[in-house]
C-alpha cells in the first residue's frame, strides 16, 4: 500500500467541503492520478487517511489530503518513484481486545461508576473481554436526559441528578463533541476510540479529518449503541444510581447507591465527571488519597459565525465548514489566558448541575450551522488562589463564583458586550486608584473603537439576560481577560470589537481535584479502586477520557490474567 501526501484541492462552488458533495471524491481521485502519473486502470482502490485545511494565505486556501492507495503494479511503481510525498506503508496495526480464558473472568465483579466516555469505554472493553461489568450512572438514560435538559433550558427547575453534566454520555453529550486531543497515540488507543465511535454510528471522516468532532445530535445515538452492546455482552447498566458510599477494608469490597442498595465488587472504576462534587466530598471523608489540581475559569465569547469564517478563510469561507481558532496570551509574571473548547456554529448552553449555582458551556450540532461561533476565554487558576489548603478548596472557589453568577442574572445566563464589561471594570479601577489604570484605559479605548460587525445576538440554549459580569468575576480574572483581548485582536482583526459578546460563568474546564493513583492505575491507598478519566484528574476531553477508560480496563484484564 502507498501513502500519497500533499494532494491539494482548491475549494469552490463545484467542490465544496461545507457539506457532503459527490464531486469531492471525484476531485480527490483526479488529483491523486495526476500526482501518481498513472491511469485510472492501474488504481485498485484509494482511501483518505488525513484531511486538513491550509489557510495560511487567505487568498490561496487549500484542502490538503493524504491518501492510502493500492496499485496493480505497486512494486514496479516503487522502483521508479522519486516523489518524497509517495511512500510505501504497511496495513497498520489493529489493537485487539484482550481475551482471557476460563470462567474466572465472570467471577470477578467489576463496577464502573459514571457513564461518560471514560466509563462507557472501560465497561465496553471489559464486556468484550468476557467480564460482566455493572455500569452505574447517577443520571438518566440519554433519551430521558434530553427531555430533562430541554425542560431546564425552557425555564423549568433543574434536575440535579440529570442535566448537562450528569447522565448517559457525560458532559460531552451536550458539547461540540470534539475528538482532538494533545495526548499522543503511541499505543493505538486513540485509533481504537475513533474506530469504536464509527462502529456505533459516527461518520468515517473522523478517522482522517483534522480536529474531528461528532456533534451532540450524533453523540446521543452513539452512546446508546455502546450501552446496548455492553448489555448484549452480559453487562448491566443501572441509571439513577448515584454512588453515595464505598466500603473497603484491605481493599474495595462494595458500593452503596442512593437507593440504599449495597453491591459487592472486587474492583471499582471511579469514572466520575469533574462535576461530581458530592462524590469527592464522600471520598475525602473516607480517606481516599486526593490532591488539589490547577485548572482554569473565565467566560464564553461569541462572534457572528460569518465574521469568524471570513476572517479564517477569506473568500473561500462559503465552501468550507465553520472555522475554528485557538488563541493564547502569555506574558512573564502574568496569568495565562487562552481559548478553550471552541464551538464553530454553536450555542452557549446553561450547563448548571447544582441548584442556585450557574455554569455555562459550549455546544454544537454536527452541522455546526448556527449563526454564531463561541469559545471559552479562560484564565489560569493556581492552587494558591484556592480559599484553603484542603483538597476540596478548589470546588469551594467554583461554587462561590457560580452562586454569584446565578444571583447576577436571576438564574439566567448573564450576557454583556465587551465594551460595557471593560467600561464597568475601568470605573472600578479608577474608583479604587489601581496602578493599572493607564493600561486598562488603553485597552478600553481600543475595545470601544470601530466594530467589525453589528448584529451579535446571543445564541443560547437556556434563558439569558443582559447583566454585568463584573458582579461575579474576581478582579484578577477580569483584568487578565481585558489584558488578553487586544493581543487576541492583533491575531484576529476585530476579535476585540466592542460588540463582542461575553457570557458567564465558564467554570467547569477541568477537575480541581485529582484522585491519586499508582503505576498500576489503582488508588495509592485503596486497592481495587481505579480512578479514571477527566473527573479523577487523568484526562481532558472526550478522546483522552475514553483512552483512559481503555487503559484502566486493560489493567484490570491483565491483572485477572495473572
Amino acid at each position: 500500500m502507498l501513502r500519497v501526501s500533499n494532494i491539494k484541492i482548491i475549494p469552490s462552488d463545484k467542490v465544496r467541503f461545507d457539506r457532503k458533495c459527490s464531486d469531492t471524491e471525484k476531485a480527490i481521485k483526479e488529483a491523486l492520478l495526476k500526482k501518481l502519473r498513472v491511469s485510472s486502470e492501474n488504481l485498485v482502490s484509494f482511501k483518505v487517511s488525513k484531511q486538513s485545511i491550509d489557510a495560511r494565505k487567505k487568498d490561496d486556501v487549500k484542502v490538503v489530503f493524504s491518501v492510502d492507495v493500492v496499485l496493480k503494479n505497486e512494486a514496479g511503481f516503487i522502483k521508479k518513484n522519486r516523489d518524497k510525498d509517495i511512500v510505501q506503508i504497511g496495513n497498520g496495526i489493529i489493537r485487539d481486545t484482550p481475551v482471557i480464558s476460563g470462567d474466572n473472568k465472570k467471577k470477578k465483579k467489576v463496577i464502573v461508576t459514571g457513564a461518560g466516555p471514560a466509563g462507557l469505554f472501560c465497561a465496553l472493553k471489559l464486556a468484550e473481554a468476557g467480564f460482566e461489568p455493572i455500569l452505574m450512572e447517577r443520571g438518566e438514560d440519554v433519551d430521558k436526559r434530553i427531555g430533562s435538559v430541554n425542560d431546564f433550558w425552557q425555564g423549568k427547575p433543574l434536575n440535579p441528578s440529570s442535566n448537562v453534566q450528569f447522565g448517559e454520555g457525560g458532559a460531552g453529550t451536550f458539547s461540540d463533541g470534539k475528538l482532538n486531543t494533545m495526548v499522543k497515540d503511541s499505543d493505538g488507543r486513540m485509533s481504537e476510540v475513533y474506530r469504536t465511535f464509527v462502529r456505533f454510528g459516527a461518520d468515517e471522516s473522523i478517522l482522517y479529518i483534522n480536529k474531528p468532532h461528532l456533534g451532540t445530535d450524533k453523540l446521543t445515538g452513539i452512546v446508546k449503541g455502546i450501552r446496548e452492546k455492553i448489555i448484549e455482552l452480559g453487562g448491566e447498566v443501572r441509571f439513577s444510581s448515584r454512588v453515595t458510599d464505598i466500603i473497603f477494608e484491605d481493599k474495595i469490597r462494595a458500593v452503596v447507591t442512593s437507593d440504599g442498595k449495597v453491591t459487592e465488587c472486587d474492583a471499582l472504576v471511579l469514572a466520575l465527571g469533574h462535576s461530581a462534587r458530592d462524590t469527592f466530598e464522600m471520598l475525602d471523608k473516607k480517606g481516599v488519597a486526593m490532591e488539589q489540581k490547577p485548572f482554569a475559569m473565565g467566560v464564553r465569547v461569541q462572534h457572528p459565525r460569518e465574521y469568524i469564517d471570513r476572517l479564517q478563510y477569506g473568500k473561500f469561507h462559503e465552501f468550507l465548514p465553520a472555522a475554528d481558532y485557538k488563541l493564547t496570551y502569555t506574558k512573564p509574571d502574568e496569568r495565562s489566558v487562552y481559548s478553550f473548547c471552541m464551538c464553530p456554529g454553536g450555542y452557549v448552553v446553561n450547563a448548571s448541575s447544582e441548584t442556585g449555582r450557574l455554569a455555562v458551556n459550549g455546544m454544537s450540532y454536527s452541522g455546526r450551522d448556527s449563526s454564531a461561533s463561541n469559545s471559552a476565554i479562560v484564565v489560569q487558576i493556581n492552587t494558591s488562589d484556592f480559599p484553603g489548603s484542603d483538597v476540596l478548596a478548589g470546588i469551594r472557589l467554583q461554587r462561590s463564583l457560580e452562586e454569584n453568577a446565578f444571583k447576577a442574572a436571576g438564574g439566567k445566563i448573564p450576557v454583556q458586550k465587551l465594551s460595557e464589561f471593560a467600561g464597568v471594570y475601568l470605573e472600578n479601577v479608577i474608583k479604587n486608584k489601581d496602578n493599572n489604570t493607564d493600561l486598562i484605559l488603553q485597552t478600553y479605548k481600543r475595545i470601544s473603537g470601530d466594530s467589525y460587525f453589528d448584529e451579535n445576538t446571543p445564541e443560547c440554549k437556556g434563558l439569558w439576560t443582559y447583566s454585568d459580569l463584573n458582579k461575579f468575576l474576581p478582579g484578577y480574572m477580569s483584568e487578565s481577560i481585558l489584558k488578553a483581548f487586544p493581543h487576541f485582536g492583533n491575531m484576529m482583526k476585530g476579535f476585540d470589537s466592542g460588540n463582542t459578546v461575553l457570557l458567564g460563568l465558564e467554570s467547569r474546564t477541568s477537575s480541581p481535584v485529582r484522585i491519586k493513583r499508582g503505576e498500576d492505575l489503582q488508588s495509592i491507598n485503596v486497592k481495587g479502586l481505579y480512578p479514571c478519566g477527566e473527573g479523577a484528574g487523568y484526562a481532558g476531553g472526550i478522546t483522552s477520557a475514553a483512552m483512559d477508560g481503555l487503559r484502566v480496563a486493560e489493567s484490570i484484564i491483565q491483572k485477572e490474567q495473572i
